[in-house]
């Protein structure tokens, strides 16, 4: 199997399971929406399979959980809101990580945190567009906690799937495989 078929398999495998994880478990939060485990699996798929296939994995799994969900307002910002997500905590965590090759967990979190900064203000300018700016900020808290539970989720399991050893070979797969 060539390379880039493997990164393309992957990358519909992430989406897979960021459109389950975002519908499975529903958390009502009181703050407006809910909190799902949808950014936690956003996150693994920018720091296993880079900006461009976690761009991909991201905005088309976010999406479609909208699609299914009956939200479709939201399915064009969500799918650039997401899939900026996941280039951002690809791009820095790499780049930390290469800068400072010791510090994995400090490069794992100051990604994902900038990511979920990135999906506050990008729902905020998408909510703002469609139902005016006041309106929109009343979005800010439940959102902020779904990036807090999606960051605390997102670097547990990048951890735990780092430990059992699951990240060096879906990379080394995908890498190598021509």
């Amino acid at each position: 199997m060539n390379k880039k078929l493997t990164r393309i398999i992957s990358s519909a495998m992430f989406a897979a399971f960021i459109c389950v994880a975002t519908m499975l478990i529903r958390i009502p939060s009181p703050m407006n929406g809910y909190v799902n485990l949808g950014d936690c699996f956003i996150l693994a798929s920018a720091w296993i399979l880079g900006p461009v296939y976690g761009f991909a994995a991201a905005g088309v799994g976010s999406a479609l959980a909208d699609l299914i969900s009956g939200y479709p307002v939201y399915i064009p910002g969500t799918f650039v809101i997401k899939g900026l997500m996941a280039v951002a905590a690809a791009l820095i965590t790499r780049k930390l990580m290469s800068s400072f090759p010791k510090k994995k967990l400090i490069s794992f979190i100051a990604g994902g945190f900038a990511a979920e900064l990135i999906m506050v203000g990008g729902y905020l300018l998408y909510e703002s567009a469609i139902y005016g700016f006041v309106p929109s900020l009343s979005g800010i808290p439940g959102n902020v906690l779904q990036g807090v539970c999606g960051l605390v989720a997102g670097t547990a399991l990048i951890r735990s799937l780092s430990a059992a050893g699951v990240t060096r070979k879906m990379k080394a797969y995908t890498e190598a495989a021509a």
